[in-house]
């Protein structure tokens, strides 16, 4: 299984590449697309979409891990995140990728061990769980994150049957 794992914003949104073969998992790619944040919301939800559209048509994934979004105190960030979220999901879905979403405490707990690791915590996990890379960008790391955390899951569902 190749799995695409997202990490939405509007001015970066993280994406991360990994192969998942039994319990072994392989790094492939990583990177994040960004917005200009002087451009209207339109043409920067096109940006995202397109360089998500990128992305999906040069790796052959097979599953997109998406984390859910969590509400701020600012009600207009929280309705930019979201807008950005739903065009990180039309794009997965658009390039006919089987989509799973996951909240943030749970991505944590299947990386780290407990739900309240900080990004610092993550991040190393990321790169001791896929050795030899170094992550660079936290939008990044916590993007491979949700894919580990999604390569886990499916592994761990396919042996209690469920999948």
């Amino acid at each position: 299984m190749i799995v695409l794992g997202l990490d939405p914003g509007l001015a970066k949104t993280g994406w991360g590449i990994i192969e998942s073969t039994g319990n072994r998992l392989r790094h492939i790619a990583h990177g994040t697309v960004k917005t200009r944040p002087t451009e209207p919301l339109a043409d920067r939800l096109a940006a995202l979409y397109a360089g998500l559209e990128a992305v999906i048509a040069t790796h052959a994934c097979t599953a997109a891990a998406i984390e859910e979004v969590f509400v701020n105190a600012n009600p207009q960030s929280t309705l930019k995140l979201g807008q950005a979220r739903g065009v990180v999901l039309l794009a997965a879905a658009r390039g006919g990728l089987e989509v799973a979403e996951y909240a943030t405490r749970l991505v944590k707990k299947a990386v780290v061990g407990t739900g309240g690791a900080d990004k610092v915590q993550v991040h190393a996990m990321v790169e001791r769980l896929l050795p030899g890379t170094r992550v660079t960008g936290e939008d990044a790391a916590d993007a491979l994150a949700v894919a580990i955390a999604h390569a886990h899951l499916a592994a761990t569902a396919r042996l209690r049957g469920v999948a």
